[in-house]
C-alpha cells in the first residue's frame, strides 16, 4: 500500500481551498469600499498583464487640427499630440495563512483541516481587504512609500503641488494635471456647517462640469456627510437605492451619489468629501496578483510548520484630474 504524505495531503487541500475563494476575495473588497464598488460597476476595474510599471494613457489637450474654412481653403492635416502617459508603481501587499504540524495532527482528517484553515483564511481574507480598501484613501506614504496612492494622493488638497503618476502639477506644464479644491475656511470664510455645506458643495460642483462630464460619486466622513444630512432633513431628499442595495448609506446631491464612507473604522479622512468623475479613474490589479495565492506552499527549513501566502499587486489610477474635487 502506498504511504499517504500528510504534508502533500494538507498541501493540496490549502492550495485548492484557496484557489477556490480567489474570485470570491477579488470581488469582497470591491464591495467593502464605495469607490472599488463604483468602478467595478462601470468597468473600471482592468487588470495588468505586465510591465515596469503601471502606465495610463491621458489625453492633456484637444486636436489642435480644428479649423473654420470655405471652398477649397486648405485644411490643418498636422499630426496633433494629445496623449501621453502617467506611471504608476505596483503597490503589493500579502497575509499569511499558517499552520504547524502539530495543528495539523490535532486536527486529523480532510474535514477537521478544512474547518481550521476556513477561519484563518477568512480572517487572512478580511484582514486583505480591509487594508486595501483603507489604503485606497491614502496619499500613499506608508511604509516608505509602498502604499497603493489613494484618494489624498490623487485627489489632493493643494493640487498645485506633488507629483502624481510621474506628472509634476507644481509646474507649467503640468498645470492640466492639477484636481480642484475647495477649503471651508480659506475659500469659504468659515467652517463647513449643515447651514452652508450645500453652498460649499455648489461652489465646488460647478468647477468640475465639462459638458456632459460631471461627478458621479462623492464620498464624504462621519462629520461632512453629516452635516450634508442635517441640511437636507427638513426636505426628506430622496437617498440613493442604487447604493443602498450596496450596502453603503447615501444620499443624493446632482446627479451624484453622496456615499458615508466613515463609520467605524472607515478609511474617508476627516472633514472631507471627494468630488469624482470616476470614468477617468482605475483599479488597475496585477492579472497574478488579484488577491490569490503567491507561488506553492512553503514549509519551513526549521521548523514543523507550513505557510500560504494571499497577495495582491497593483494600483489606482487617474486620466484627468482636472474634473476631479476635493472640499475639506
Amino acid at each position: 500500500m502506498a504511504l499517504i504524505n500528510p504534508s502533500a495531503t494538507l498541501s493540496e487541500i490549502v492550495t485548492t481551498t484557496l484557489r477556490n475563494r480567489t474570485g470570491k476575495l477579488a470581488d469582497n473588497v470591491t464591495k467593502n469600499n464605495a469607490l472599488l464598488n463604483r468602478l467595478r460597476k462601470k468597468g473600471k476595474v482592468k487588470t495588468v498583464s505586465g510591465g515596469r510599471t503601471i502606465v495610463q494613457e491621458l489625453e492633456y489637450a484637444e486636436n489642435g487640427t480644428f479649423k473654420r474654412y470655405s471652398g477649397y481653403e486648405a485644411i490643418n492635416i498636422a499630426p496633433s499630440d494629445v496623449f501621453t502617459g502617467a506611471e504608476f508603481n505596483y503597490a503589493q501587499a500579502a497575509v499569511a495563512v499558517t499552520m504547524s504540524g502539530l495543528e495539523q495532527l490535532q486536527n486529523s482528517g480532510e474535514a477537521a483541516i478544512i474547518d481550521l484553515l476556513e477561519s484563518r483564511i477568512a480572517n487572512a481574507e478580511k484582514t486583505l481587504t480591509n487594508n486595501i480598501a483603507l489604503d485606497c484613501y491614502s496619499d500613499g506614504t506608508a511604509d516608505g512609500g509602498r502604499q497603493i496612492g489613494g484618494l489624498q494622493l490623487l485627489i489632493s488638497k493643494t493640487p498645485t503641488s506633488g507629483t502624481v503618476g510621474g506628472i509634476d502639477s507644481s509646474t507649467s506644464v503640468g498645470s492640466f494635471w492639477r484636481n480642484q479644491a475647495f477649503s471651508a475656511v480659506n475659500n469659504g470664510g468659515s467652517a463647513a456647517s449643515a447651514v452652508n455645506i450645500q453652498s460649499y458643495m455648489n461652489r465646488l460642483y460647478v468647477q468640475l462640469v465639462r459638458g456632459v462630464d460631471q461627478p458621479d460619486l462623492i464620498i464624504a466622513d462621519n462629520n461632512y456627510w453629516r452635516l450634508y444630512l442635517e441640511s437636507l432633513q427638513a426636505i426628506q431628499r430622496v437617498a440613493s437605492e442604487d447604493q443602498a442595495s450596496a450596502g453603503f448609506n447615501s444620499l443624493k446631491y446632482m446627479n451624484s451619489d453622496v456615499v458615508l464612507d466613515g463609520g467605524f473604522g472607515g478609511g474617508a479622512p476627516a472633514n472631507t468629501m471627494y468630488f469624482m468623475n470616476t470614468d477617468y479613474l482605475y483599479f488597475r490589479p496585477h492579472v497574478d496578483r488579484n488577491f490569490s495565492p503567491i507561488g506553492d506552499e512553503r514549509f519551513s527549513v526549521n521548523q514543523d510548520a507550513m505557510v500560504k501566502l494571499i497577495g495582491f499587486a497593483g494600483n489606482l489610477t487617474i486620466s484627468n484630474r482636472f474634473l476631479q474635487g476635493v472640499l475639506s
